[in-house]
């Protein structure tokens, strides 16, 4: 079978990982964004965007965000206190998601930084963001490690125990995708809106 004469191929044993980074996280997208809510055993709350992140199960709902590199906190929290909210991340909140992708020291506080509202949790410990459209609370089913000894990423997966959900975006249990306005993540400083929506009937 021929191949294509316009494409450039690579062979991920001889690139660079961040080049690898490059190539998948630009084209692998849009990607959700997990807007992850932990807390330290010593009661500090961490709050950290992820787009290495999706729903993986639905009986019962399970999620996974993927931590790695320097990022530490949202990993080293679950490890002490194994639940964490996911915030869904939408047009009204974007900016201040942002704020929390900077570096800050273990004690400092992301929701102060970013300018937005800790409220309690029902089931779990970690706070939840208050204007956030939507929000998940989630108990630590299993942490994984995956790629090269000492480096690579960890798959921190969770089972959905509650779900917050602002009404004017709700028929029921059906979410309506306008209204929510959910962002997406591609690469580099790239984001998207999820306003340009098409549907397709499923084959039977």
């Amino acid at each position: 079978m021929s191949q294509p004469s316009d494409h450039s191929t690579f062979d991920l044993s001889e690139i660079s990982p961040i080049d690898a980074y490059k190539l998948t996280s630009g084209l692998v997208v849009p990607r959700p964004i997990g807007w992850i809510g932990t807390l330290s055993s010593t009661g500090s709350p961490n709050l950290a965007p992820y787009s290495f992140f999706n729903l993986i199960g639905n009986d019962p709902p399970h999620l996974a965000y993927s931590p790695g590199g320097g990022r530490r906190d949202s990993l080293d929290n679950v490890r002490e206190i194994p639940e964490f909210t996911v915030n869904i991340v939408t047009v009204e909140t974007v900016e201040a998601m942002n704020a929390t992708a900077a570096s800050l020291p273990p004690d400092e506080d992301e929701f102060d930084h970013a300018g937005i509202t800790k409220v309690a949790s029902r089931m779990i410990a970690p706070p939840r963001v208050a204007e956030a459209t939507a929000t998940m609370e989630c108990r630590v089913s299993d942490i994984v490690h995956i790629g090269r000894p000492g480096g690579g990423n960890h798959l921190v997966i969770g089972e959905i125990v509650m779900i917050h959900v602002a009404d004017r975006v709700l028929d029921g249990t059906r979410v309506d995708p306008v209204a929510l306005g959910a962002v997406g993540r591609h690469a580099g400083s790239w984001y998207s809106h999820s306003t340009d929506l098409f549907t397709f009937e499923r084959p039977d």
